[in-house]
């Protein structure tokens, strides 16, 4: 089983978003089973939160539904637990990596790092903009999940 957490500031944009549209993927895919997927923020400012409602909205244009989330914090015991941590952009990873110890197993990367155009997710709480992000989450995860299959993490 491959156990992927993606991680963004607070956990009610961009990371729930990619979550779903990678439970979607594989769900699509018929490889549900094979994976254990979710989400969590680096700062606690949104702890407990559901998504935030345009991205919920983003997700339901393409018939995901992200009902029952919560926003979490990422914690140490994530990195002994997941295979996967995928941040959304570099100041992600930087956090990840404080509250993680460090990324001594190479677990740590951007999610469009898997992607012919490396660099940061869109963040639409400040730009506004929901299809910039919905079309990064999904290439993101579209080539995500080819890598995973190719090289069978």
């Amino acid at each position: 089983m491959t156990k992927i957490l993606f991680i963004c500031l607070g956990n009610i944009c961009r990371s729930p978003m990619a979550e779903f549209v990678m439970k979607d993927l594989v769900e699509k895919a018929g490889l549900a089973d094979e994976f254990q997927i979710d989400s969590a923020a680096t700062c606690r400012d949104e702890i407990g939160n559901p998504v935030y409602p345009p991205a919920r909205r983003k997700l339901a244009e393409h018939g995901i539904s992200c009902e029952g989330h919560a926003a979490r914090q990422l914690t140490a015991q994530d990195y002994e637990e997941y295979d996967l941590l995928i941040s959304m952009e570099g100041a992600n990873l930087k956090n990840m990596q404080r509250i993680c110890g460090g990324d001594p197993a190479g677990k740590m990367h951007r999610l469009l790092d898997y992607t012919d155009r490396p660099g940061d997710v869109a963040d639409p709480w400040y730009t506004g903009d929901f299809e910039a992000t919905w079309r990064d989450v999904s290439e993101g995860c579209k080539c995500l999940l080819a890598e995973i299959e190719k090289s069978g993490i």
